[in-house]
């Protein structure tokens, strides 16, 4: 099975600026986030199975950090036309029997997570208090088949350090899993196209 990895944006990088809709028809927006001590950024979709494997996960990561007032947030950047699962409509559905208590936003002409330079799903960015990125990495070792249970605990490790003011550790794990279903001849120029159609 090949997987694609994300590109580990460099560690400084200024959160690229971003306002999408959210499930509930409102718009969310980086300059929301301002004054939060942390902000997770997270590259996910309804129908990979990486991201399906994790999403129990995530959503008690997200209720636990934001209520520790972290700012998360939750961007699809799929191909909806291609890929009807992944639609704002499904999103809706999605963040309801999921529980999600962050925003999932839809990024319909993609340009959010060029910006980013996301690569797969899950993707995921950590900001610090001045949205300047100190991880990107994976949420832990899980991997669909793979054995190993999922915890978070390299994600939780990074939130700990960021919301008690230590340094994140410089050595991460790239995350690992489908590649972002881009829009064709709109594949972004660090887009090797060598990932598995999960």
């Amino acid at each position: 099975m090949v997987k694609t990895a994300s590109t580990m944006l460099p560690l400084g990088t200024q959160a690229p600026d971003f306002s999408l809709i959210n499930t509930d028809s409102q718009k969310v927006s980086l300059s929301d986030f301002s004054g939060k001590p942390a902000l997770l950024v997270m590259f996910i979709c309804n129908h990979c199975p990486f991201v399906k494997h994790i999403a129990e996960e995530l959503s008690v990561l997200g209720r636990e950090y934001q209520s520790r007032g972290a700012g998360i947030v939750a961007i699809s950047s799929n191909d909806s036309t291609k890929y009807p699962e992944d639609s704002p409509e499904q999103m809706v559905h999605e963040s309801e029997n999921r529980g999600y208590v962050f925003p999932y936003l839809f990024d319909e002409d993609q340009a959010v997570a060029k910006a980013y330079k996301a690569a797969c799903t899950p993707d995921f960015f950590l900001f610090d208090g001045e949205q300047k990125l100190v991880y990107r990495g994976q949420l832990d070792a899980s991997r669909p088949g793979n054995g190993i249970p999922v915890t978070g605990a390299d994600l939780r490790s990074a939130l700990d350090a960021i919301l008690s003011g230590q340094p994140v550790a410089e050595n991460q794990t790239p995350s690992i899993g489908c590649n972002i279903k881009w829009v064709e001849t709109k594949e972004p120029e660090y887009f090797l196209p060598n990932g598995i159609d999960g």
